[in-house]
């Protein structure tokens, strides 16, 4: 090749590797303005990234440009907060980001990068800045800074024209309107995606078979496709080549061959529950082939119609199943909520209403009233006092609670927290006020709180938290509402999650308003048949006006004439009785395969568990004991172990513990109840150590009483006013509940096993044995359970008879003695030796 030749190939290729290069080179203004849109969109992207952070500071900041005393938080300075807040706050959200983009994006097109397409992008960019900030407004209901102004306003328009579902509707097709018209998702392009995707499908399978394959199939090809279109096979006609076996399979191209309109006769052969195969009618079935791959398919249909001439043979399938035996059960419990549907623990008291709201006194307005001079006053006295010990400040802010103002306070830079912590007995003399309670510092806001109560505080009253959609629309398994937080929100908890409350108080400071606070939400959330309470109340007028609805939601024990237990030495008896039915319900979950109470109740009412196995409906089961202390004193251990056990073991059987005490020493909450109870709710007390030992911090001797409680759970300590409910309005909840149809008895524990000798079963008299004995008996043989509840079922007994008959038994040496949660041992294995031991004992 001649030299020349050879440098002007260099040329050629060196222009098409670098198209630019015949490009002059960039002018300097050119440069300039280039990296000076670059340096600005950076500049917005750092400014709008540092005021999302800290708007609202950097809000507060934006007309102080000019102010040196004023320090920015933002990463820009003064100009960033500027930025921020005309962007984002006044104008589009965080649809600003895109303008900061398209900076960027113009920047590099002066400087001949394209990494974009200008149209393109600007066309999608203008688009994402009108409807952003609208969808981001509907979503956040104009609340904080990412619609702005504009799509706040723009929402709220739209909203009070069109209602919140046509505004949704209009975001919607705005959204999909773009993605069609984008992605091109007409249904003509859509099909002809489709199509391509199968022509690149077959290409694939054609490319798998052998090349000798291959060439056999281009050979049939034109027969099959003398009933292609004309216009699609000319092509192939006139070029008259065929591959021969001596070329090589590389050197045909698929490319080369035009597709063609095929249309075979493939026969389909369907055999539904059959045990032979039957064919049926040939079916015409239009494909778009290339030539080798309709040659494939005229292989496969030349093979099929070999297929029929041969002869004709009967294929038996059989297919192994195993029969499952959940998949049984599944299949029974269908075909049983089928026809009766799924299992109503409601049934019984079908017509029973939940409380009213109207029940509740109403109080009138609750609405927080703002005292601007008392606000400013105690700012300015705050302010004051930490200036004279040296301490800085750089920001406070004050939130008003029902009872207490929060003071948050930022000290400056070198300030020890310690050094604030100190003060505390200084700033309570300086306000005047009682109970400052500083918290040094806020957990998750880098801040310093300084509580102080209010001179006229606000009642909260119980009807204006029950009232409330956050209780009424709550989905929680026992919702517990206790009140109001600082900054007047609701404040409610699961009991169910707790899983135990710890309360203590002083005398006087609401710690039974608290309780029936407690009690009065669950009252008003939960049906007879889903919760029961066992109430334990030493002082004998606490909680004795819950007795009215002994047959709807209280639980005692079989031979107990009241439901309410004030005697201290029954006490021990039914905890001791909870503890059997902890055990009898962690048996049924385990028969039943079940790790929580709620899992067993939904498997219960889709009919999987069979009620002649000893399952039925688990209720929730609440223990409140309104004075721990005495029990302590009078039973002592005998009264902490099982107490213990329950808050040990007894949350995934729905068994859940509310304990109050008005003396929180360490006598009396050991170490073992404070480790099992998490939640702990405490009202004023006498000391800080009394504090310590409900909450294991000081605070609660700062409280100022009046329902002003301090709620812990483990991660952080709530200030709360709690909801006043008066004893007038419990009456009259009770009573209303109580006027109702209720069960037949109040809810009935298990006996609890008794040490005693003298409640031992006694000797065996035949004269006085029970009518029902001998029945019971064979009852008892036959089945091999030693059961009292299944003497219930049989004989249609109540417990009491049915507990005398199974002592009788026991006595007479056919079952054995009481085993916990297990069934009784029985002694005689089958009714001939039975028939035997009977006739032995009339004689």
């Amino acid at each position: 090749m001649p030299e020349t030749d050879i440098m002007e190939k260099k040329t050629t290729t060196k222009q098409a590797q670098n198209p630019d290069s015949n490009n002059k080179t960039l002018s300097k203004p050119r440069i300039f303005f280039g990296l000076l849109f670059i340096f600005i969109a950076i500049i917005f992207f750092l400014s709008f990234i540092s005021y999302l952070l800290n708007w609202k500071a950097d809000q507060s900041q934006a007309g102080t440009m000019l102010e040196k005393s004023v320090k920015s938080s933002n990463l820009i300075g003064k100009v960033g907060d500027w930025l921020g807040n005309f962007f984002i706050f006044e104008s589009i959200g965080v649809a600003a980001f895109i303008v900061a983009f398209l900076l960027f994006m113009v920047g590099t097109l002066i400087l001949k990068k394209k990494y974009f397409k200008p149209w393109k992008t600007i066309g999608h960019s203008l688009f994402f800045i009108c409807w952003l900030p609208i969808f981001l407004g509907a979503v956040t209901k104009g609340e904080g800074v990412l619609s702005g102004v504009y799509g706040f306003q723009v929402m709220d328009f739209l909203k009070s024209i069109i209602g919140v579902i046509g505004l949704w509707l209009v975001l919607a097709a705005g959204i999909i309107l773009y993605f069609i018209l984008e992605f091109n998702l007409r249904p003509s392009a859509v099909r002809h995606r489709l199509g391509e995707l199968n022509e690149n499908t077959i290409g694939r399978v054609k490319n798998m078979l052998p090349s000798n394959e291959k060439f056999e199939a281009d050979e049939e090809l034109e027969e099959i496709a003398n009933d292609a279109e004309p216009s699609q096979s000319k092509p192939l006609q006139e070029s008259g080549k065929q591959p021969t076996a001596a070329q090589p399979a590389d050197n045909i191209a698929p490319k080369e061959f035009p597709k063609v309109t095929v249309s075979s006769e493939i026969e389909t052969i369907s055999t539904p529950n059959k045990t032979s195969f039957e064919t049926e009618e040939p079916k015409s079935v239009s494909l778009d082939l290339s030539p080798a791959d309709a040659a494939a398919v005229a292989t496969a249909t030349t093979s099929s119609k070999n297929l029929k001439t041969e002869d004709h043979f009967d294929f038996k399938v059989e297919v192994a199943q195993e029969v499952d035996e959940l998949d049984e059960i599944d299949k029974k419990s269908a075909d049983l909520v089928k026809e009766h549907g799924l299992y109503d623990h409601k049934l019984d008291l079908a017509n029973f209403q939940m409380p009213k709201i109207e029940l509740l006194k109403d109080y009138g307005n609750e609405e927080i009233s703002i005292n601007k001079e008392e606000l400013e006053e105690n700012k300015n006295r705050i302010v004051g006092l930490l200036k004279n010990f040296n301490v800085g400040i750089s920001e406070i802010k004050a939130t008003i609670g029902p009872t207490v103002t929060l003071y948050e306070i930022v000290p400056e830079a070198g300030i020890r927290v310690a050094a604030i912590k100190k003060l505390q007995d200084d700033i309570a003399l300086n306000l005047s006020a009682l109970g400052i309670r500083i918290i040094a510092p806020m957990p998750g806001k880098g801040t310093i709180g300084i509580e102080v109560p209010r001179k006229t505080p606000t009642m909260v009253s119980m009807r204006s938290v029950i009232s409330s959609q956050k209780f009424q629309n709550s989905d929680m398994d026992l919702p517990v509402i206790f009140g109001k937080t600082i900054s007047n929100e609701i404040f409610m908890a699961d009991l169910a999650k707790m899983p135990h409350l710890l309360m203590a108080g002083a005398t006087g400071q609401g710690k039974s308003v608290g309780i029936n606070a407690i009690l009065t939400s669950l009252l008003y959330k939960k049906h007879p048949s889903e919760l029961k309470f066992v109430m334990v109340d030493p002082k004998k007028v606490e909680l004795t006006l819950y007795s009215k609805i002994e047959r709807h939601y209280l639980a005692k024990l079989p031979d107990a004439e009241d439901a309410i237990i004030t005697d201290t030495h029954k006490v021990i008896n039914t905890l001791n009785s909870l503890c059997v039915e902890m055990d009898t319900r962690y048996e049924l979950l385990k028969n039943a395969f079940c790790r929580t109470i709620k899992e067993y109740n939904k498997k219960f009412s889709e009919r999987k568990l069979n009620p002649e196995n000893g399952h039925r409906y688990l209720p929730y089961i609440v223990l409140v004991v309104d004075e721990f202390a005495d029990l302590i004193m009078t039973a002592g251990k005998e009264v902490e172990h099982p107490i213990a056990r329950l808050a040990q073991l007894a949350r995934a059987v729905g068994i859940h513990l509310i304990v109050a005490t008005q003396r929180p020493s360490v006598n009396v909450i050991t170490g073992m109840i404070k480790a099992n109870f998490p939640a702990r709710a405490a009202f004023r007390v006498i000391s800080s150590v009394d504090s310590r030992t409900i909450l294991d911090s000081p605070g609660a001797d700062q409280l100022i009483g009046k329902g002003d409680m301090l709620y812990f759970n483990g991660n952080e300590i709530i200030r709360l006013q709690c909801a006043f409910v008066d004893t007038p309005e419990v009456e009259k909840i009770v009573e209303y509940i109580g006027a109702q149809k209720g069960y037949s008895s109040a809810f009935i524990l298990p006996e609890a096993p008794s040490d005693d000798p003298s409640n031992s079963v006694g000797a065996f008299d035949p004269n006085e044995k029970d009518a029902l004995f001998e029945e019971a008996a064979r009852i008892v043989v036959s089945t091999q359970q030693g059961s009292t509840s299944m003497l219930q079922r049989q004989l249609k007994l109540g417990y009491n008879r049915a507990g005398r008959i199974m002592d009788q038994l026991e006595a007479s040496g056919i079952v054995g003695g009481f085993n916990g949660a297990k069934a009784r041992e029985v002694m005689i294995s089958d009714l001939s030796s039975l028939e035997d031991f009977l006739q032995n004992l009339k004689n």
